[in-house]
């Protein structure tokens, strides 16, 4: 027994493996061009398109339109792409070309590769919030949330709900393709929904409704309260909490290694 203790010890992956998978994983994703200019790309250009306008609009503690309303649909928007469409497609692409498979009988299994493409699109999310952070306060003197510690809770419950959802899309889709296909949908539908292409006020009632309680919705609302300084409604943070629960749970259903 302690012979197969000790097997199992020195063959499990250390940190050098870990490292390397990180770094393998970083580079798939660098070599996805398209990949990195739209989660980084397009929010700044909607950012730049709003701000000139939205900047000189006081809302609330002094804080602007830019500040309140566009910041929290931007960032939304770069952690519901890479979340969403990204994250995913990699998963199953890894699936089709047998990658999960063959590892699933080495000391590194596939729950490795889930959690370095986890932790790479983690790292792609912080660069594409920093550098629409940048522009907005260099171009445009955007102000930080007034509530920071909240803003900052808000963001990382939106992100593990829009990774969960990913995490549906990767255990669905049987093809790269399809999984771009299916995250780009929800994508555009959960962002109608939740005000990406114009304020909800515009939708029937019922209709604004359920896009304030899908994680899109719940993300762009509970940021903007934090940015202005208002309390962030509990119904939103219930929404977020909600999806992760139910996209874990699904994702824990249906996806599979091969």
């Amino acid at each position: 027994m302690t012979t197969a203790v000790a097997d199992v010890a020195v063959h499990r992956p250390g940190v050098r493996s870990w490292v390397e998978l990180l770094v393998c994983e970083t580079k798939m994703v660098v070599r996805d061009i398209a990949g990195l200019i739209v989660p980084l790309g397009l929010p700044v250009l909607i950012l730049v398109m709003n701000a000139s306008s939205a900047a000189r609009q006081t809302v609330a503690n002094g804080r602007t339109a830019l500040d309140v309303y566009v910041l929290p649909l931007v960032f939304t928007m770069v952690v519901a792409t890479i979340g969403i469409i990204n994250m995913p497609s990699f998963l199953a692409y890894y699936r089709r070309s047998g990658i999960l498979r063959r590892l699933a009988v080495t000391p590194a299994s596939p729950a490795m590769v889930l959690a370095a493409q986890m932790v790479v699109s983690a790292l792609q999310t912080v660069t594409g919030i920093a550098a629409a952070w940048v522009v907005a306060l260099l171009a445009f003197d955007a102000g930080p949330p007034v509530h920071t510690g909240t803003a900052i809770g808000v963001f990382a419950l939106a992100t593990v709900s829009m990774y969960a959802v990913g995490l549906i899309v990767a255990a669905v889709a049987p093809t790269p393709n399809s999984s771009v296909a299916i995250g780009l949908a929800l994508y555009f539908v959960l962002g109608a929904l939740g005000g990406m292409f114009g304020g909800r006020e515009g939708l029937p009632d019922v209709v604004a409704t359920i896009g304030e309680w899908l994680p899109f919705g719940a993300a762009v609302e509970a940021l903007s309260a934090a940015w202005s300084g208002a309390p962030v409604e509990t119904a939103h943070l219930i929404a977020l909490a909600a999806s992760t629960v139910v996209g874990g749970v699904v994702a824990a259903a249906f996806f599979r290694w091969e």
